[in-house]
């Protein structure tokens, strides 16, 4: 019975080395035919490849070889020695950050500006975007859309120029007409309490028109005959709005807002630099144009880099924290 036993067992051990040799052998074919599968691709589509490989150098050059420099956060840099022979400090800048009086000031300042934009920032492309889905007048459509796109195209600098104009004590729009219904003129500029609304409300305008067509284009891809069953029902406007359209822009409003909360840190410095004085500056320095006065006119060059340091690493948290949620919570995320 024990010799009857150990001829299958041979057998199939014969037959089980076999098998795995064919399985190997039809691996390495079809990994030599993926070979030149992908080769015969990348000839004929080298264009393509071209096309992708710039932004992908662009990146690596401007974005990745420049993090090198990050190490000058954790030295006592000196343009004379370099970056590897300057004295190393560790810790010693984001301590000095932390400790210092303004600490408090600047990331109150950063993150009430960030939240205030964002609130503000984020529900008004989706109302326009509603809006303009609702219109049956193409040509009136075409045109509000144009007005208000055409804003962003307008620098920061003429932008701010602009608002300085209208709001100037002298001459300015606004006050000229405070004045003319019997009121007194008011340096809207050297007021701490309106800086915040009009550097808000200035963004919400220039932005607008478009970040509203990402959501112009999502709602183009609501399928019709669900809307044309929805008005054979009798289902209002309001009613279509909310249970088609929202839904229909839910993810790419999740994914915006994601992006969002992972740049609070990160307030405009040009926008916020253009709009500074002597009289805003309590509520207008913030964590950006604190490093740029420390780094580039006080030549703090690791001090800077530490605070800018610090200010990455908060927003990478708050990216994954919200991602994070996200995911929990619905469908819709990053990654």
């Amino acid at each position: 019975m024990k010799g009857g036993s150990r001829l299958p067992t041979r057998q199939k051990v014969m037959s089980y080395s076999q098998g795995d040799l064919a399985e190997s052998k039809n691996v390495n074919v079809i990994r030599k035919k993926g070979k030149r599968m992908s080769f015969v691709t990348l000839s004929k589509q080298w264009q393509l490849y071209l096309m992708v490989s710039l932004p992908i150098v662009y990146i690596l050059i401007f974005c990745y070889v420049p993090m090198g420099g990050i190490i000058i956060a954790f030295k006592d840099f000196s343009m004379r020695r370099g970056i590897w022979g300057s004295e190393w400090v560790g810790l010693k800048y984001f301590h000095q950050f932390l400790a210092t009086p303004l600490f408090s000031q600047l990331l109150s300042n950063t993150i009430l500006l960030s939240l205030y934009s964002l609130v503000a920032g984020f529900f008004m492309p989706i109302i326009l975007a509603l809006a303009l889905n609702e219109v049956q007048n193409v040509f009136f459509k075409k045109t509000v859309q144009m007005v208000t796109y055409f804003p962003y195209f307008i620098s920061t600098v003429v932008m701010v120029g602009i608002v300085l104009q209208i709001l100037s004590p002298q001459g300015g729009l606004v006050n000229n007409v405070i004045e003319l219904l019997g009121g007194e003129r008011v340096n809207f500029m050297g007021e701490p309490k309106l800086w915040r609304h009009i550097y808000v409300w200035s963004g919400v305008w220039q932005n607008t028109g478009y970040s509203a067509i990402i959501y112009i284009a999502a709602l183009s891809g609501v399928d019709s005959e669900q809307i044309e069953a929805a008005v054979i029902d009798g289902v209002s406007r309001i009613q279509r709005v909310w249970y088609i359209d929202l839904p229909a822009i839910a993810p790419t409003a999740t994914i915006m807002l994601i992006l969002g909360i992972g740049g609070i840190m990160n307030v405009g410095f040009e926008k916020v630099y253009l709009m500074q004085n002597p009289l805003n500056l309590d509520v207008s320095e913030v964590i950006s144009t604190f490093v740029y006065k420390k780094g580039l006119i006080n030549y703090q060059y690791s001090y800077a880099t530490a605070v800018g340091l610090f200010n990455s690493v908060v927003n990478f948290i708050l990216i994954l924290g919200a991602n994070t949620m996200a995911r929990h919570i619905g469908e819709t995320s990053l990654w």
